[in-house]
């Protein structure tokens, strides 16, 4: 079987800079503060990404909600590269307010947007017990709040997908036009309760995904690097970055996002693709329309 037109797109390469659960106990890299997120972003950017994925944090590495702090990060960001700014939505509580807040007022680009519940958890074979145990909510009612928030204030939908299903729940959005093409999925590999970390999970995925659409693959740990190398030959784009993994594959600690990304555009080059522009990445996202 040959390989697809697909495979010799231009690579999004997208850099999630900070996450939710990841703090400097275990890598001393991880920004907290709405200047060392954007200082990441500057060196997510100069490596090649053109996306930046970012979670906002208190000065103590706390997350937060704040709508304020988003609009910090987004001015501290923007004065320093032009990089396409997605701000993460996902919470682990039901209330939605502020996360509508920080659409409306901060107006990222593109806001992440996490399509379905499910278990969320860490085991430790170690330990024999759970790391954490959590439940994610993400009901359609959730789900819908959210994208009405994206809607009027013109940001583009990043859908964040732990498994099939999350992925097949797109059709009564679309039947109600709270998405519209281009479509951009986010397949998440690697937590526990979610998908298998197997290329044939990859591939189911980006079969369910309708014609034209956008997809990348998230590894969550060091099998990251074998998900991108799937991700590449079988035509999608690619995330790194110190939310999901602060190791390069030799296994060394990396001390900025800015490596992460540098692995990935050479990747990108070893299979005979490259990096997309920025423009590329604004015309294909559809930002250039909203």
């Amino acid at each position: 079987m040959g390989f697809s037109a697909e495979s010799d797109r231009p690579v999004i390469v997208s850099c999630a800079l900070t996450g939710v659960l990841a703090n400097r106990k275990q890598c001393p890299a991880i920004p907290y503060t709405p200047a060392e997120i954007a200082d990441e972003a500057l060196r997510a950017w100069e490596a090649g990404a053109t996306v930046a994925h970012i979670h906002a944090r208190e000065d103590d590495g706390a997350p937060t909600w704040s709508p304020e702090v988003f609009l910090r990060i987004k001015e501290e960001v923007r004065a320093r590269c032009p990089i396409v700014i997605n701000f993460s939505t996902g919470s682990l509580d039901d209330d939605t307010t502020l996360q509508e807040r920080m659409i409306r007022e901060a107006r990222p680009d593109v806001a992440a947007l996490n399509m379905g519940t499910m278990n969320y958890a860490k085991y430790s074979e170690r330990r024999k017990d759970f790391v954490f145990d959590l439940i994610f909510p993400n009901p359609f009612s959730k789900i819908r709040r959210l994208l009405d928030a994206m809607v009027e204030a013109g940001v583009h939908p990043e859908l964040e997908c732990f498994d099939s299903g999350h992925t097949n729940s797109i059709a009564p959005l679309l039947d109600m036009g709270l998405l519209r093409p281009p479509l951009e999925f986010s397949f998440i590999m690697g937590v526990l309760g979610g998908l298998p970390t197997t290329v044939e999970a990859l591939q189911l995925q980006a079969s369910l995904v309708p014609a034209g659409s956008e997809w990348q693959v998230i590894g969550i740990g060091r099998v990251q690097w074998r998900l991108i190398a799937a991700a590449l030959v079988l035509g999608g784009n690619i995330r790194v970055g110190l939310e999901d993994n602060f190791y390069l594959p030799d296994g060394a600690m990396v001390q900025s996002n800015g490596e992460l990304v540098a692995r990935a555009v050479r990747m990108c080059g070893d299979v005979g693709r490259r990096p997309a522009t920025l423009a590329e990445t604004r015309q294909r996202l559809g930002l250039d329309h909203v």
